[in-house]
């Protein structure tokens, strides 16, 4: 069962969950969940959104980019270790997250993402603008402490992805 809420009613909730780790589930080639710790909601253009920011190198980047959608999963009695230490470390390019980390897929209701049972409370998005980072304005003390050289010259910076909220619900 789903029980219809209203995202601005649970912003506490979500804003206090998002430092210590949320799910950012995507569903292109396979579904995937990818831990988060960056997002904001608000309203842009008149619309409820939530923004996420994924490494560009990350299998839920080329996720979101085919399907253009994204679910949001926040834990409502504090996060999971085992779902967080999974889903934080480890790659959807190499592991099955869904069992790996013992998670209990639930159908979406306006999109073709599903979201988490174990983290009950689901946020549906559809990416309504999306940019890369641009390096040149970043501030230098930033980029030293969140993007380390991947390589001389390079860093993995970060994809922005707007998702209007098309449908908040909690998993009973």
């Amino acid at each position: 069962m789903k029980e219809k809420i209203s995202i601005t009613e649970y912003a506490n909730l979500i804003t206090e969950a998002l430092p210590k780790g949320i799910l950012l589930n995507t569903n292109g080639d396979k579904f995937n969940s990818m831990v988060i710790g960056w997002g904001h909601i608000g309203t842009l253009w008149g619309l409820p959104t939530f923004v996420v920011y994924v490494r560009q190198s990350r299998y839920t980047k080329g996720q979101i980019d085919k399907t253009g959608e994204f679910t949001v999963s926040v834990p409502m009695d504090g996060i999971v270790p085992a779902i967080n230490k999974v889903c934080g470390s480890q790659s959807g390019f190499d592991v099955d997250k869904v069992k790996e980390a013992g998670l209990t897929v639930a159908e979406p209701v306006s999109t073709g993402t599903p979201g988490i049972k174990e983290y009950p409370l689901t946020i549906e998005c559809k990416v309504l603008y999306s940019q890369d980072q641009d390096a040149d304005k970043i501030p230098g003390d930033i980029i030293k402490r969140y993007y380390p050289e991947t390589a001389p010259g390079q860093c993995d910076f970060h994809s922005m992805y707007v998702g209007q909220v098309v449908d908040t619900y909690i998993i009973r």
